[in-house]
């Protein structure tokens, strides 16, 4: 993988040049390298710095020695998080491998301790997750006085979806998602709630009244339960209203569950209904939806339990948002490391001890 660092080297500098200590560059540097290694915080960037200040003069300039913890929250503070997300975004454009039928997965996550005094929310972040590149390839931060729909396009809009296949939970079923999608040249399949009305009443009408195209089952016996999966296909639209509102919709999809938990005979269903461009059988689309999932077990989780990323108390200007792009930043490389055998938590701390194991993750 491609060192992200050159990217981010024409990143302007929020700061009045007369009052620079310490080059943007370098501050940068230490802040991915810090977080890779363990750092949560200003305060910790600025000891890890301090504790590696001999080995950071080798190749950087560090002028006035290392940064306070103090400037870090003030320059992350004030760096324009657009820009710093359009650097981001050259970089795994780089990086990811732009395969034919890759999934593109959008989705949500709230940064719960970012919540200011006055604010009415927390911090809700919009990130686009290649399971097959193992990325982040972008993400978006959703306005306070807005939601999830009008993050998605936005993130959409910066991205190369050329031959993908985007999925997106129910918050983006939108037919105006669907057709931005389709501009693009990629397909989409998007989950469809309750809350959409009559597209899901019609969904469900269809599954009742008509014969299913393909149909797929899958029986996986894993964590003290046995889940069998239903997957059925339907490709008749004629009990969908006003189908010309969703561009090159194709398919209807249902996902019928049931979970048996083993040690108590509990049995759980749950029914899951999709639509979608793609005209394949019920089988691929059952592998493109668990695929979609990938973004909470490889993505989210990862950032609430190796990164703690919820028990971040970054609250000052853009410090919270730009965190959270330091933390996906690392998470990219780490991600895509392969010759240490452990996982993501144990690999920050092998680069925290082991100064080439961090420059082989950073490619420098």
């Amino acid at each position: 993988m491609e060192s992200p660092l050159s990217h981010f080297r024409n990143l302007p500098d929020p700061r009045i040049a007369r009052c620079k200590e310490h080059l943007l560059e370098d501050i940068i540097f230490i802040s991915i390298s810090g977080v890779i290694c363990g750092a949560e915080g200003w305060n910790e960037i600025a000891e890890y710095g301090q504790a590696k200040e001999e080995w950071f003069k080798t190749f950087l300039k560090l002028p006035n020695g290392i940064p306070s913890h103090d400037t870090f929250n003030r320059v992350f503070s004030a760096l324009d998080p657009i820009a710093f997300e359009r650097c981001f975004l050259s970089w795994t454009q780089c990086v990811a491998e732009k395969t034919s039928g890759r999934v593109v997965s959008f989705d949500g996550k709230t940064i719960r301790g970012s919540k200011k005094q006055a604010a009415k929310s927390a911090i809700h972040m919009v990130s686009a997750w290649c399971g097959s590149n193992n990325i982040v390839l972008g993400q978006r931060k959703v306005d306070e006085k807005s939601n999830e729909i009008t993050a998605i396009p936005e993130l959409l809009s910066v991205l190369v979806l050329t031959g993908c296949i985007v999925t997106i939970d129910a918050m983006g079923c939108q037919s105006s998602i669907a057709e931005n999608i389709i501009e693009q040249g990629a397909d989409y399949i998007l989950a469809v709630k309750a809350n959409q009305g009559s597209l899901y009443e019609q969904i469900q009408d269809s599954f009742r009244f008509l014969k299913p195209a393909t149909l797929f089952e899958d029986l996986n016996v894993d964590h003290g339960r046995i889940e069998k999966r239903t997957s059925r296909s339907i490709e008749d639209l004629s009990i969908i209203e006003d189908t010309e509102k969703w561009k090159q919709l194709k398919q209807l999809i249902e996902v019928e569950s049931e979970r048996t938990i083993k040690a108590t005979g509990a049995i759980q269903k749950e029914k899951r209904y999709y639509i979608t461009s793609l005209s394949c059988p019920a089988k691929d689309i059952a592998n493109y939806i668990r695929q979609h999932w990938g973004i909470e077990n490889s993505l989210h989780w990862v950032l609430d339990v190796a990164f703690r990323e919820d028990y971040s108390r970054k609250r000052s200007g853009n410090s919270a948002q730009n965190y959270s792009l330091l933390n996906r930043i690392a998470l990219n490389l780490l991600k895509n490391e392969k010759s240490v055998k452990v996982g993501v938590k144990g690999k920050r701390l092998v680069a925290g001890w082991n100064n080439q194991y961090l420059i082989d993750l950073l490619k420098i």
